[in-house]
């Protein structure tokens, strides 16, 4: 078939085309790279006239020529076709099989007029290479086979306008001006005769034809004159295609891409012009023995040890080198196949060979699936464990991703090659395709992964550095509550979005993505401060009231307050009840725009001032005057939307009644110590009174500074009484109420004078007793105890301890006490902020 890369056997004398050969040669010769930048040449003439040695020293091809030694005999069979050498543009020639030839016989005809047709159609010059001494004989010149391919081109093709070059081969002395008029006559006369459609009836042969005429001396007489006047005629076919030029004008003209599909389907028009022949009796013969060889290779096949062997091991993964073994198993009974059909058709039996070749592989093929679903397998395991490697050493994810996809893709083809059958041309494109859906699909779940992975740590680095911080914020409660948590929240969020982009800025997401995933960051952290705002909400009343307490029961200095009745009770329960509706005030509502509202004020004109208690006693007098409006008798506030309404009005009002109402005992319990530390430390008799002992005791004090003796036993008395209220510490026990004090006195009196007497006479004695000074080291908690239960058990070792000491050590223990109550961290804490 193909004798060399620059030529091949186009049809053959069977008139079988040619295909892969002519794919092959198109190939070679880069055809389909000219575009519409190429020329096909045909030469068609008598067998045995010159045309393969003419083309040869004419185009420099290879074309087979007569040996003229051994005898003259058909040489070319069929069409071949071959590239002219040293030729711009790309030229094609085709050199047709000689007419009248005896190795035909019958079917000369036949062959002669599809071939000759075939190369009208395709060809832009026709060489018809005749004998100079046949000019005007009726077959010499070929005139029944231009008339017949005249009239059946005009039927099958469009109109193409060739150019028909008439070689005159052994021109004689006879000029070629004498013998040009007389060829172009005859060929006019043809054309005359020929029938023709109707619309070309009147069309003359210059519309289909360029006639050139040419002359070339005898070969083997005149060879070095021959060899001059075909390289004068060689530069003829130098840019051919050019206007101008001999190719003519190329309508219709074929790309050299499609030039194979155009050849095949013109001749496969020119066959079916012509009935053809049932197969002899050798092609069914042929028929029928090829497919019993065929068939009982195929048996041998499916039974073969080393194909069971190999499909066993597919099944239970990968086989290193499987194309090589599969190729070579298959390989054994084809080359069995072709020792055995060797002397049958040759048609036939590669018809049954490819039929073989084709039932062989499609039973093999599963295996080959099953082979390509392990190296998928394989292939996506090894991009698993790449990626989670290259995440380990702290690459990039795109970048990783990138790179373990190259690198595993690159693996797959290897193994696809290692797989690949020899006699198939199985596709591995799906495949391939299925293992990348699979390797980006893995890389989606690992992204997705990741990203939550960084999502969740930044939302919980939010949740740490908000909740705690906006809670205690929350808690004080100032003006500036809202603007400190927009400042605390943009700065925590900024600094988690900062954190957030630098940690995902390797996986390389789209903008769009990107900023959703930042959005939702920033969304987060604002439903946090939302969440916790409602939770503070839920706990206002808690909240207010130990704000009120805080402030009610603190000085400025956060100590506790003792209420000595100097205290203005009204000032602090209304200073208190500010800082609780400061606190409503900002809880009421979030706050996160930063958009002015009216909220503080509503609540304190309607609330603490009483406007909307005034209005309702005010209507409730005069029904005829109109009521003023009240703002908290509503569902929304006027500046806030409602989704970030926490406290409605309606509840502001109800939680206020309920504050009130319970913070109205603490006010009380306040009031009633105040009296009662009026009335204790109020012991002394009224002024009036003292007014009228002075008056009426005028003439007793007289009688005193009369008589010495009185005043000494008055002044005795004086000492007496004075040691007296000393040990009993009378003010102190008068302190925790009037019942109490008389009780506790009279208990301690009798015992207390006895004491004094006694120590009386042991210092008139001179000497001291060692019980005057054990209830010294006695320790006061009896007696706080004692006082503590306003009752007192008689002790006679212990009635010699001074009641100044005892009462000294109950104060001292209670202000401790009480100083420790009142200031723990917390309560000062609270107080600061409440300060501040």
């Amino acid at each position: 078939m193909l004798e060399d890369p620059c030529s091949t056997q186009l049809i053959d004398a069977n008139g079988e085309f040619n295909v892969a050969g002519l794919e092959n040669f198109i190939k070679t010769v880069k055809l389909a790279d000219c575009g519409l930048s190429y020329a096909v040449v045909a030469i068609m003439g008598p067998q045995s006239s010159g045309k393969s040695t003419l083309l040869n020293h004419l185009f420099y091809t290879n074309f087979r020529e007569m040996d003229a030694f051994r005898g003259r005999s058909q040489t070319t069979k069929g069409i071949w076709m071959a590239k002219a050498v040293g030729i711009e543009p790309c030229t094609i020639v085709m050199d047709l099989e000689g007419t009248d030839g005896r190795e035909r016989g019958e079917d000369d005809t036949a062959f002669e007029k599809q071939s000759a047709l075939f190369a009208l159609a395709v060809s832009d010059i026709v060489l018809i290479n005749m004998w100079c001494h046949d000019i005007g004989r009726e077959q010499a010149a070929n005139r029944p086979l231009l008339k017949t391919v005249f009239q059946v081109m005009m039927r099958l093709f469009s109109p193409r306008k060739t150019t028909l070059l008439f070689v005159i081969r052994d021109k004689t002395k006879t000029p070629l001006e004498y013998l040009e008029p007389v060829l172009r006559e005859d060929i006019q006369k043809i054309w005359d005769t020929v029938s023709k459609p109707h619309a070309n009836k009147e069309t003359p042969l210059s519309d289909f034809f360029n006639v050139e005429v040419t002359a070339l001396s005898s070969y083997e007489e005149k060879e070095e004159q021959f060899k001059e006047q075909v390289a004068q005629l060689r530069q003829r076919f130098f840019h051919s295609i050019s206007p101008g030029g001999l190719a003519g004008d190329r309508q219709g003209v074929i790309p050299g891409s499609g030039f194979s599909f155009s050849a095949q389907q013109i001749w496969n028009v020119i066959k079916q012009n012509k009935d053809l022949d049932l197969p002899a009796h050798k092609v069914m013969v042929a028929t029928v023995r090829c497919e019993e060889i065929a068939n009982e290779k195929f048996r041998r096949l499916a039974s073969d040890e080393r194909w069971l062997e190999l499909e066993k091991a597919v099944q239970d993964g990968p086989v290193l080198g499987f194309g090589k073994r599969l190729s070579a198993i298959l390989e054994t009974f084809l080359s069995e196949y072709d020792k055995e059909a060797i002397f049958f058709d040759e048609g036939v039996r590669n018809a049954k060979r490819r039929q073989l070749e084709l039932k062989a592989l499609q039973f093999v093929h599963p295996a080959y699936i099953s082979m390509l679903g392990h190296l998928r397998s394989k292939t996506l395991e090894s991009f698993k464990t790449r990626l989670e490697e290259s995440l380990r050493r702290g690459e990039g994810f795109a970048a990783s991703v990138r790179t373990c996809t190259h690198a595993c893709m690159l693996e797959f083809n290897h193994g696809c090659a290692d797989t690949a059958v020899k006699q198939a041309d199985w596709d591995v494109s799906k495949v391939r395709e299925k293992l990348r859906r699979d390797i980006e699909a893995q890389a989606s779940a690992v992204c997705n992964a990741k990203l939550s992975e960084q999502i969740a740590k930044y939302e919980k680095q939010l949740t740490i550095a908000l909740t705690e911080p906006v809670e205690s914020l929350f808690e004080a409660g100032g003006k500036e509550t809202w603007a400190s948590i927009r400042k605390l929240l943009k700065r925590e969020t900024d600094a988690a979005v900062s954190g957030f982009s630098s940690a995902i800025a390797g996986f390389e997401l789209d903008q769009s993505t990107f900023d959703k995933l930042v959005q939702d960051l920033r969304d987060c952290a604002r439903s946090l401060v939302k969440k916790k705002a409602r939770e503070e909400a839920g706990k206002i009343l808690i909240r207010m009231k130990d704000r009120f307490a805080s402030v009610f029961n603190h000085d400025n200095d956060s100590l506790p307050r003792v209420w000595t009745g100097k205290e203005d009770i009204r000032t602090i329960t209304k200073e208190a009840s500010t800082a609780s509706l400061k606190l409503l005030s900002v809880m009421v509502a979030i706050r996160l725009d930063e958009k002015p509202d009216k909220i503080a004020d509503i609540l304190s004109s309607s609330l603490l001032d009483g406007t909307v208690a005034a209005a309702s006693s005010s209507s409730s007098k005069d029904r005829n005057i109109v009521p003023l409006r009240d703002p908290l008798a509503s569902s929304t506030w006027e500046e806030i939307p409602p989704e970030d309404t926490l406290i409605t009005p309606v509840q502001c009002k109800s939680l206020w009644r309920q504050f009130r109402a319970e913070t109205e005992y603490t006010v009380t319990q306040a009031l009633s110590a105040q009296e009662a530390y009026k009335r204790n430390n109020n012991w002394l008799p009224p002024a009036w009174a003292i007014l009228a002992m002075i008056v009426l005791g005028f003439n007793e004090f007289m009688l005193l500074l009369r008589n010495p003796l009185y005043l000494l036993v008055l002044f005795v008395t004086y000492l007496l009484s004075r040691a007296l209220w000393t040990q009993l510490d009378i003010p102190g026990e008068f302190r925790h109420g009037t019942l109490a004090g008389i009780l506790s006195i009279s208990s301690r009196f009798f015992p207390t004078v006895m004491n004094l007497l006694r120590r009386l006479a042991e210092e008139a004695q001179g000497r001291t007793t060692p019980q005057a000074q054990r209830p010294t080291q006695q320790p006061p908690l009896v007696h706080h105890q004692s006082f503590r239960n306003q009752t007192q058990q008689p002790n006679t070792g212990t009635n010699s301890i001074p009641v100044s000491s005892v009462s000294s050590n109950i104060s001292s223990t209670e202000s401790v006490t009480d100083y420790n109550e009142y200031s723990s961290p917390q309560q000062i804490r609270k107080r600061v902020a409440n300060i501040e």
